[in-house]
């Protein structure tokens, strides 16, 4: 009788154990193929069938569809280039360049991956909305606080994550050698 009490035991604390384990790795979104350039990150393979099982289980718990490299690329930052979180309490200044791509999208996401709710009502900024410089550079401040130029809203939670969605973009197929020097800067200019 005691030898099946420990049996049972050793089980609990294995089932215990192993459970905390994987959920411990999926809030930490730990995936094999992240590519980073600077502050950003991308797992350009996380729609391929033959993604790692942390990648599809961290999908699959977010419920977020991932871009297929034939429509474009996703790159999420949650720090800034110094490697500070990002915080809405504080501004930031992120400046061209963008790799190449018919149309991209940068928008502030919560701490847990969804669309944030922003004080304007907005979602984001485009490639279509941009204000350029003669030379197609451009600056966006993101704040909660409206400011000129290219403003992008950030949400009321303390916490936040950036998405830069390019679509149709050659840098799907070179992702993994993607560069710092290649996706925008992301400095932090104030906080309150």
């Amino acid at each position: 009788m005691l030898s099946l009490l420990k049996s049972i035991m050793a089980a609990l604390v294995g089932a215990g154990l192993g459970l905390w384990t994987a959920w411990a790795a999926l809030e930490r979104e730990t995936a094999f193929d992240v590519v980073r350039a600077g502050p950003w990150r991308s797992t350009p393979k996380a729609a391929f069938v033959t993604a790692d099982p942390y990648t599809r289980a961290a999908l699959a718990r977010s419920g977020q569809v991932p871009l297929s490299p034939g429509e474009g690329l996703t790159f999420t930052a949650e720090t800034d280039e110094t490697g500070a979180p990002l915080v809405t309490r504080c501004d930031y200044i992120i400046a061209s360049p963008i790799p190449a791509a018919r149309f991209w999208t940068l928008t502030p996401l919560t701490d847990k991956g969804a669309l944030a709710t922003t004080a304007n009502g907005g979602t984001g900024l485009t490639s279509a909305e941009i204000v350029r410089d003669s030379s197609g550079r451009f600056e966006i401040l993101a704040a909660r606080h409206a400011r000129p130029g290219n403003w992008l809203a950030l949400p009321s939670e303390p916490a936040f994550t950036l998405a830069l969605r390019l679509y149709d973009t050659p840098a799907s197929s070179l992702a993994s050698a993607m560069s710092a020097g290649q996706l925008p800067t992301l400095r932090k200019e104030r906080c309150s």
